[in-house]
């Protein structure tokens, strides 16, 4: 009965320290926004998933490969695509891209495009999704911040 007793309590720890983080910025309008910092974590975010893609490529050339590597820089991979996609999703498309704001249709459409190339990098080990990503973050960091 103890036992069991210990158990629990490790399982709701358990879930109360998983259940309790959250990854991206909240959607409470306490207006505490860094615009920059979340574009540096886009590039990073695409830096990380481009030496993933790197590293399977040359795990895959191996004769011997680890299997485990291998698994290890996908699932790095796939991570950093979800991790940009929260991004661009929750944090710049639901709270930042206002309805009524300028060069709307401009941001959502290159805010969109980001997520269909994150998704191609999923599918893919084709560096170009990961260039054709930089792009599209710097033309939106021109045109979020209206840098012309």
């Amino acid at each position: 009965m103890k036992k069991r007793f210990y158990q629990l309590i490790v399982v709701i720890i358990f879930l109360a320290v998983i259940g309790g983080s959250a990854l991206a910025h909240c959607e409470i309008p306490c207006g505490i926004y860094d615009d920059e910092a979340r574009i540096t974590m886009l590039f990073e975010n695409i830096t990380t998933i481009e030496k993933s893609m790197n590293q399977i490529i040359a795990l895959e050339k191996e004769q011997n490969h680890n299997s485990n590597q291998l698994i290890r820089w996908v699932m790095n991979k796939e991570d950093h695509a979800n991790k940009l996609n929260e991004i661009v999703t929750q944090y710049f498309m639901a709270q930042r891209i206002k309805l009524d704001a300028k060069d709307y249709d401009k941001k959502i459409g290159l805010l969109h495009q980001m997520l269909v190339y994150s998704m191609k990098c999923k599918q893919t080990t084709d560096t170009k999704n990961t260039d054709k990503l930089r792009s599209l973050v710097k033309e939106f960091k021109e045109v979020y911040f209206d840098k012309k």
